[in-house]
């Protein structure tokens, strides 16, 4: 656990609300997130001194003094020297009359234990300290966390920088949109200006600030880009940075159009969801605009593994095999992929592996996740025999674990076979018991009457006729009355359920 300290101004309350405050927005938290370099030293000076634009939708004004709470996160990684920063940090908050939160954190520690760099592992480790600091202050303010504010120091030239990073790393629109003005909860107010204009900003008024060494060490990418490249795209282009804010804008906004687009493309795409999975319909997917499809596909990913630092070539990997119509790769970012039968499957390699959802080939066996089977194949039934009757035989012989349907009404073609698809209870699945003449029941409440310890229904296979086709088995439990027997049944189909030795 990291370890956090606090200061408050001497003989003030930093929950004492002006009388007549009672609008949440104007009354939630805002975290500034202080380094003690000059971009962040100036945030908590024009904080707490003038107009900034913390994009509540009211444009530039100023912020309730009893609102403002500085984070600085000491990382460990410069000895004295951070020490000495946090202590800057701690004056500067105190004579703002600005309460002040330290979290020590050892970041090298953090980054060794996630085969993480240092500056990525210290990035993830400042924004979830701000998180964890907004929503514990608008728990003691009463006000919504989405209401709080997270603010940070990024300026224009962090944006150009960032720009250019990603696009020698190889980035699409997202990447190169840089550094949004707002995402969520946090806030950039100072990315309309340079990191020189805070410089003379701070310098006018007699104000010192913190510098660290490290930021001109050019083996991290951010250094070699700042050090090394701008001045040299600069002296072809002085207004460079304001040029490049431009370009950043109008792909942001054409970022955010083309994601809306994506997002309703990615959600009539979705055939099925569970535990680590999802399936896609492949052969929608493949007709869709390539722009689109990159994005949808990329969502998906993130939806089974919401960790994973997806590239270009992720991306292109799972669309050539939608592209060919078939095949399967495993993705360096710890997802499994399968395109089969129209449908692309998307697993976290991560995912709960008790879980089935796959293709039940019939005739063919499919392995369960605890070592069991689930088997099927096809009989015809003989000239002048009644199916219903032989059904209800093999129920009193083999009791819930080997089944007779008809075939036809499972969507499997008695002369070609088939496929069921097989999975696990979802919410909103709804049934027709065998028995309640076609009365329909929830599925979690069929399981709820079978008396099976909860740990047990989440992994109960449930037969479908399709991936969202209607259930005709819950395996184990009970046949659904769409795919019983019939005197007029023809072909029965055979399912059985075998546990693992």
């Amino acid at each position: 656990m990291p370890s956090v300290s606090r200061r408050y101004p001497t003989g003030r309350s930093p929950y004492a609300w002006p009388s007549g405050a009672v609008d949440d927005e104007l009354r939630a938290p805002v975290v500034l997130m202080v380094s003690g370099g000059a971009d962040s030293t100036a945030l908590l000076v024009m904080a707490a001194t003038s107009a900034l634009d913390i994009d509540d939708g009211r444009g530039t004004a100023r912020i309730a003094r009893e609102r403002l709470h500085v984070l600085h996160i000491n990382h460990g990684l410069r000895g004295l020297d951070a020490d000495e920063d946090e202590e800057f940090v701690r004056g500067l908050a105190a004579e703002y009359g600005i309460p002040c939160t330290v979290e020590r954190l050892d970041v090298a520690a953090l980054a060794a234990k996630t085969s993480d760099n240092v500056e990525n592992a210290g990035r993830e480790a400042r924004y979830a300290a701000a998180a964890r600091l907004a929503n514990e202050l608008s728990e003691q303010f009463g006000t919504p966390r989405a209401a709080a504010r997270i603010c940070t120091a990024h300026t224009a030239d962090d944006r150009a920088e960032t720009f250019f990073m990603n696009a020698i790393r190889g980035s699409g629109a997202p990447g190169l949109s840089s550094i949004p003005r707002r995402r969520n909860r946090i806030v950039r107010p100072l990315l309309d200006k340079t990191h020189d204009e805070l410089c003379e900003y701070l310098r006018m008024r007699g104000i010192v600030w913190r510098e660290d060494d490290t930021n001109r060490d050019t083996r991290y990418l951010r250094a070699y880009v700042r050090h090394e490249l701008m001045p040299v795209v600069e002296r072809r282009n002085p207004r460079v940075v304001a040029s490049i804010a431009s370009t950043c804008d109008i792909l942001s906004d054409e970022d955010a159009y083309l994601g809306a687009l994506a997002s309703r493309l990615l959600h009539d795409l979705i055939r099925r969801q569970d535990g680590g999975m999802i399936a896609l319909d492949a052969s929608r997917l493949a007709a869709s605009e390539v722009a689109l499809a990159r994005r949808a596909v990329r969502s998906a990913l993130l939806m089974v593994e919401a960790d994973a630092r997806l590239e270009a070539r992720h991306i292109n990997r799972v669309l050539g095999l939608v592209s060919a119509g078939a095949g399967s790769a495993t993705l360096p970012i710890g997802v499994d992929v399968r395109v089969e039968h129209g449908l692309l499957f998307l697993r976290a390699r991560s995912a709960d592996r008790s879980r089935v959802a796959a293709w039940l080939e019939v005739p063919g066996t499919l392995e369960l996740g605890e070592g069991g089977t689930l088997s099927a194949r096809l009989i015809e039934v003989a000239h002048g025999a009644d199916a219903s009757l032989i059904a209800k035989d093999r129920a009193l012989e083999w009791g819930q674990h080997s089944v007779l349907l008809d075939a036809e009404a499972c969507g499997v073609d008695p002369t070609t076979g088939g496929r069921l698809w097989v999975d696990t209870p979802h919410p909103g699945d709804i049934v027709c018991p065998l028995g309640m003449h076609g009365q329909s029941k929830k599925l979690a409440d069929l399981l709820n009457e079978a008396q099976l310890p909860a740990a047990e229904r989440s992994r109960i296979p449930i037969v479908r006729a399709d991936v969202r086709g209607p259930v005709v088995w819950v395996a184990g439990i009970r046949v659904d009355e769409r795919a019983k027997c019939t005197p007029h049944t023809k072909y029965l189909l055979e399912l059985t359920l075998s546990a693992s030795e």
